[in-house]
Order: C-alpha cells, then structure tokens, then sequence
C-alpha cells in the first residue's frame, strides 16, 4: 500500500480527493512506479524522467499508455490543484490505471550533509534491477533491518557477494581518487545516477562502473548516496567501518556540481 499526502490526487488524469483513495492498493501483482522531486513548484529532471518511466512500461510489457505530454500536463495539474511549492510527485501505473500524487517526503538535514549518515549491509537483490517495479514485500523486510539498526539506508548485497545499489538510492565510492559504482545492468538506472555521472565528466574526474565485493569495502576511501530525495548525501559508516566521506573534497566537489546542475534544470 502507498501513502498519500496532500488534498488532491490525478486518477487517470481526473482530479479526485485523497478521501477516496487514502492508500493505493495495488491491483497487479507489480505496478510500475516513477518519483519526481518538485522544487519551487517545478520538475526536476522532467524529460529523464519520462523516458524512464516509459522504458520500464516496454520491459514489462505494460499495458499501460503513457506519452510525454500526459505526464508533462497532469504534473503541472496536479501541482496548481494542491498549491504545492515543495515535495515529491509518484506516478503508479497499475495494469490501464495510472495515479499521481504527492507523497510523505523526508529530505536530509544539514546536519546529515555536514556529518553524514549511517548504512548496513543488506545481502538482498532486486528481481529486476532495471525497472521501477514496486515490491512491498522486500521494502518492509528492509525497513525492519534499518529500524533495528536506526540506519538511514541499507546497502544491497547480490548473492555473488558483490554491492549493487541502495535499497532506494544509488551508491558511489571514492576508491584511489577514482569514482567506481556498479554496472548500469546491476542497477536501476536513476536519474540522480546519470546527472551524478555527468557531474563527474563535467569535472574532469576518473569514473568506473564495476562490481565491487563487499569484504574489499576496506579499500573506500568515501562513499555517498544519491537519490530524488537525498540528492548526494555523504556516507559515514556501513556497518562497523568508519568512513570520513563529508570531509572527502571529491565528494564535496560533486555535491556542489550536482546542486548547480538542478539550479540550471528549475531555472
């Protein structure tokens, strides 16, 4: 079930009350699912956005019709509905049905900017790494090892014991000054990953995608999350290694790339 904030929410374009919903109750066993971050009543990285989600709607073979223009509209429809200035739109393709709406959203503190947050390990996989493709049944059973341990996210483990992504983000590590993340076969190509890996070229720094085993996380020299929400969040810990990445100027350097990046993409 999906939690919805806000007064309105689109049912298949129409405006209806978040009364008569309150949650989304998945009709399919998998429903096709896109966030995007409003900033300043804007989309963040719009057109990537849609494209992605109308890639996944091919490699599950959807039955859903999406196109360019009827998500552009019911966003903007949906933002001057509910006067939102600030927050974070999901889109839910269930079998022809299509939902939006805003979401309960948690953006990171300064303070976990300046001192970085805390991760674990967690030897889970997603059954299809390419498609945003909800599975409650993993996300509560991640939700519980965070809890347990007040982690602020768990970082996925396959079952070759190699590190592929966040449990809802994308990881990337400081190793030899270089930047080294998993494969974009390994993972869900998001968005934020892609601008972060422009940020990277733009700045002149090494890149490389390759599958890294999770007992040579001695070898880290920084690592951070990026996300719709967290944007670059700088890593402290996983597990019991301690890892110095909010004071790694790598990371800062990218941090500060990625920040006028999405000046550039509101303005």
């Amino acid at each position: 079930m999906v939690k919805i904030s806000n007064e309105y929410i689109l049912y298949n374009g129409d405006i209806k009350n978040t009364d008569e919903f309150e949650v989304i109750k998945p009709v399919s066993s998998k429903q096709i699912y896109e966030v995007i971050r409003i900033i300043n009543k804007k989309p963040l990285f719009l057109k990537e956005h849609i494209e992605r989600l109308i890639n996944s709607v091919k490699i599950t073979d959807s039955n859903c019709v999406v196109t360019t223009e009827i998500i552009k509209d019911e966003i903007e429809k949906l933002v001057k509905v509910n006067n939102v200035t600030e927050g974070n739109v999901k889109i839910i393709l269930d079998n022809s049905d299509r939902y939006m709406f805003f979401i309960p959203h948690s953006y990171p503190s300064q303070d976990l900017y300046i001192n970085g947050v805390k991760t674990i390990l967690y030897f889970g996989e997603r059954e299809n790494p390419n498609a945003k493709v909800i599975n409650d049944t993993f996300r509560e059973r991640v939700n519980r090892k965070l809890d347990e341990s007040n982690s602020y996210e768990a970082i996925l483990v396959d079952r070759n014991g190699y590190i592929t992504e966040g449990s809802r983000s994308n990881i990337f590590m400081v190793i030899d000054g270089k930047i080294v993340t998993s494969p974009g076969s390994k993972v869900l190509p998001g968005i934020t990953r892609m601008k972060i890996i422009q940020c990277c070229n733009e700045l002149g720094l090494e890149i490389e995608e390759k599958e890294l085993y999770y007992k040579q996380l001695d070898k880290i020299e920084g690592a951070f999350i990026s996300g719709t929400s967290p944007k670059v969040l700088p890593i402290k810990s996983i597990d019991e290694l301690k890892i110095n990445s909010q004071k790694n100027k790598i990371i800062n350097d990218i941090k500060n790339k990625f920040d006028e990046l999405i000046k550039k993409d509101i303005s």
